[in-house]
Protein backbone atom coordinates (compact mmCIF):
# COMPACT_ATOMS: atom_id res chain seq x y z
CA UNK A 1 0.00 0.00 0.00
CA UNK A 2 2.68 2.53 1.04
CA UNK A 3 4.22 1.78 -2.60
CA UNK A 4 1.17 2.88 -4.20
CA UNK A 5 0.63 5.99 -2.37
CA UNK A 6 4.69 6.71 -3.15
CA UNK A 7 3.97 6.34 -7.04
CA UNK A 8 0.75 8.08 -6.61
CA UNK A 9 2.75 11.04 -5.10
CA UNK A 10 5.65 10.58 -7.82
CA UNK A 11 3.28 10.86 -10.42
CA UNK A 12 1.16 13.59 -9.29
CA UNK A 13 4.62 15.61 -8.60
CA UNK A 14 5.50 14.99 -12.06
CA UNK A 15 2.27 16.38 -13.06
CA UNK A 16 2.79 19.71 -11.49
CA UNK A 17 6.36 19.72 -12.82
CA UNK A 18 5.28 19.58 -16.34
CA UNK A 19 2.43 21.42 -16.20
CA UNK A 20 4.36 24.31 -14.69
CA UNK A 21 3.59 26.65 -11.96
CA UNK A 22 0.41 27.95 -13.54
CA UNK A 23 -1.06 24.36 -12.10
CA UNK A 24 -0.01 24.90 -8.52
CA UNK A 25 -2.79 28.12 -8.63
CA UNK A 26 -5.23 26.35 -10.68
CA UNK A 27 -5.09 23.55 -7.92
CA UNK A 28 -5.04 25.64 -4.73
CA UNK A 29 -8.01 27.55 -6.88
CA UNK A 30 -9.91 24.26 -7.27
CA UNK A 31 -9.27 23.10 -3.75
CA UNK A 32 -10.78 26.54 -2.35
CA UNK A 33 -14.73 26.21 -4.48
CA UNK A 34 -14.35 22.77 -3.35
CA UNK A 35 -14.64 23.27 -0.23
CA UNK A 36 -16.94 25.74 -0.71
CA UNK A 37 -19.14 23.80 -2.53
CA UNK A 38 -19.39 20.92 -0.03
CA UNK A 39 -19.28 23.82 2.68
CA UNK A 40 -22.74 24.77 1.09
CA UNK A 41 -24.15 21.00 0.55
CA UNK A 42 -23.39 20.79 3.83
CA UNK A 43 -25.17 23.56 4.99
CA UNK A 44 -28.10 22.84 2.99
CA UNK A 45 -28.16 19.51 4.14
CA UNK A 46 -27.97 19.68 7.41
CA UNK A 47 -27.54 22.75 9.24
CA UNK A 48 -30.28 24.48 7.52
CA UNK A 49 -33.11 22.26 9.18
CA UNK A 50 -32.17 24.01 12.31
CA UNK A 51 -32.50 27.78 10.61
CA UNK A 52 -35.21 27.11 8.86
CA UNK A 53 -37.00 25.32 12.34
CA UNK A 54 -36.07 28.52 13.86
CA UNK A 55 -38.02 30.85 11.30
CA UNK A 56 -40.59 28.53 11.03
CA UNK A 57 -41.08 28.91 14.72
CA UNK A 58 -40.87 32.87 14.91
CA UNK A 59 -43.62 32.59 12.40
CA UNK A 60 -45.96 30.37 14.20
CA UNK A 61 -45.39 31.91 17.34
CA UNK A 62 -46.64 35.13 16.31
CA UNK A 63 -50.24 36.14 17.30
CA UNK A 64 -51.62 37.26 13.96
CA UNK A 65 -50.41 37.24 10.33
CA UNK A 66 -52.71 39.41 8.07
CA UNK A 67 -51.54 42.69 9.00
CA UNK A 68 -48.49 44.77 6.96
CA UNK A 69 -46.67 43.95 10.26
CA UNK A 70 -47.12 40.83 9.43
CA UNK A 71 -45.92 41.05 5.62
CA UNK A 72 -42.83 42.64 6.68
CA UNK A 73 -41.48 40.03 9.08
CA UNK A 74 -42.38 37.96 6.90
CA UNK A 75 -40.42 39.09 3.94
CA UNK A 76 -37.50 39.70 6.61
CA UNK A 77 -37.47 36.29 7.70
CA UNK A 78 -37.62 35.10 4.37
CA UNK A 79 -34.87 37.58 3.16
CA UNK A 80 -32.48 36.90 5.86
CA UNK A 81 -32.89 32.84 4.89
CA UNK A 82 -32.36 33.39 1.60
CA UNK A 83 -29.36 34.91 2.25
CA UNK A 84 -27.88 32.32 4.12
CA UNK A 85 -28.60 29.88 1.79
CA UNK A 86 -27.52 32.28 -1.17
CA UNK A 87 -24.05 32.82 0.81
CA UNK A 88 -20.97 31.88 -1.15
CA UNK A 89 -22.50 31.01 -4.28
CA UNK A 90 -21.43 33.93 -6.21
CA UNK A 91 -17.96 33.10 -5.07
CA UNK A 92 -18.10 29.43 -6.39
CA UNK A 93 -19.41 30.65 -9.50
CA UNK A 94 -16.62 33.81 -10.16
CA UNK A 95 -13.97 30.43 -9.16
CA UNK A 96 -15.53 28.72 -11.68
CA UNK A 97 -14.83 31.23 -14.24
CA UNK A 98 -11.73 31.58 -12.84
CA UNK A 99 -10.27 28.32 -13.40
CA UNK A 100 -10.23 28.07 -17.19
CA UNK A 101 -8.49 31.59 -17.38
CA UNK A 102 -5.56 30.29 -15.35
CA UNK A 103 -5.58 27.49 -17.68
CA UNK A 104 -5.29 29.69 -20.60
CA UNK A 105 -2.56 31.98 -18.49
CA UNK A 106 -1.03 28.28 -18.39
CA UNK A 107 -0.81 28.03 -22.33
CA UNK A 108 0.37 31.33 -22.53
CA UNK A 109 3.69 30.94 -20.26
CA UNK A 110 4.00 27.61 -22.19
CA UNK A 111 3.47 28.80 -25.41
CA UNK A 112 6.21 31.27 -24.36
CA UNK A 113 8.65 28.73 -23.19
CA UNK A 114 8.04 27.48 -26.91
CA UNK A 115 8.87 30.34 -28.69
CA UNK A 116 11.80 30.94 -26.39
CA UNK A 117 13.01 27.49 -26.98
CA UNK A 118 12.67 28.26 -31.18
CA UNK A 119 14.33 31.74 -30.84
CA UNK A 120 17.44 30.16 -29.34
CA UNK A 121 17.75 26.68 -31.33
CA UNK A 122 16.62 28.01 -34.56
CA UNK A 123 13.73 25.66 -34.18
CA UNK A 124 16.05 22.65 -34.30
CA UNK A 125 15.71 21.24 -30.81
CA UNK A 126 12.25 19.43 -31.25
CA UNK A 127 12.66 18.20 -27.54
CA UNK A 128 12.92 21.57 -25.97
CA UNK A 129 9.56 22.70 -28.05
CA UNK A 130 7.63 19.62 -26.91
CA UNK A 131 7.99 20.86 -23.45
CA UNK A 132 6.56 24.19 -23.65
CA UNK A 133 4.15 22.76 -25.62
CA UNK A 134 3.47 20.55 -22.55
CA UNK A 135 3.19 22.97 -20.46
CA UNK A 136 0.64 24.73 -22.61
CA UNK A 137 -1.04 22.29 -22.97
CA UNK A 138 -1.36 20.50 -19.13
CA UNK A 139 -2.61 23.65 -17.32
CA UNK A 140 -5.41 24.02 -19.95
CA UNK A 141 -7.08 20.92 -19.17
CA UNK A 142 -6.57 21.31 -15.84
CA UNK A 143 -8.17 24.29 -15.87
CA UNK A 144 -11.22 22.98 -17.68
CA UNK A 145 -11.64 20.08 -15.62
CA UNK A 146 -11.53 22.09 -12.62
CA UNK A 147 -14.35 24.44 -14.48
CA UNK A 148 -16.36 21.78 -15.08
CA UNK A 149 -16.51 19.51 -12.01
CA UNK A 150 -17.38 22.95 -10.54
CA UNK A 151 -20.02 23.72 -12.94
CA UNK A 152 -21.94 20.36 -12.15
CA UNK A 153 -21.21 20.47 -8.58
CA UNK A 154 -22.37 24.19 -8.07
CA UNK A 155 -25.36 23.49 -10.83
CA UNK A 156 -26.37 20.44 -8.32
CA UNK A 157 -26.11 23.28 -4.85
CA UNK A 158 -27.87 25.75 -6.85
CA UNK A 159 -30.81 23.65 -7.57
CA UNK A 160 -30.84 22.88 -4.00
CA UNK A 161 -30.48 26.20 -2.75
CA UNK A 162 -33.78 27.33 -4.47
CA UNK A 163 -35.28 24.04 -3.31
CA UNK A 164 -34.63 25.58 0.17
CA UNK A 165 -35.56 29.03 -0.86
CA UNK A 166 -39.38 27.91 -2.26
CA UNK A 167 -39.74 25.87 0.57
CA UNK A 168 -39.21 28.70 3.21
CA UNK A 169 -41.88 30.62 1.40
CA UNK A 170 -44.60 28.07 1.26
CA UNK A 171 -44.06 26.94 4.89
CA UNK A 172 -44.25 30.79 6.19
CA UNK A 173 -47.89 31.05 4.89
CA UNK A 174 -50.71 33.90 5.59
CA UNK A 175 -53.46 31.67 6.86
Amino acid sequence: MLIFLQDAFEAINNFFIKGGPVLYVIAATTFIMWVMILDKYLYLKFSYKNDFAKVLNTWKSRSEHKSWNAHAIREKLISETQEKINKNIPVIKTLIALCPLLGLLGTVTGMIEVFTALSITGGGDAKSMAGGVSRATIPTMAGMVAALSGVFANTFVTQLAEKENNLTEEHLTFE
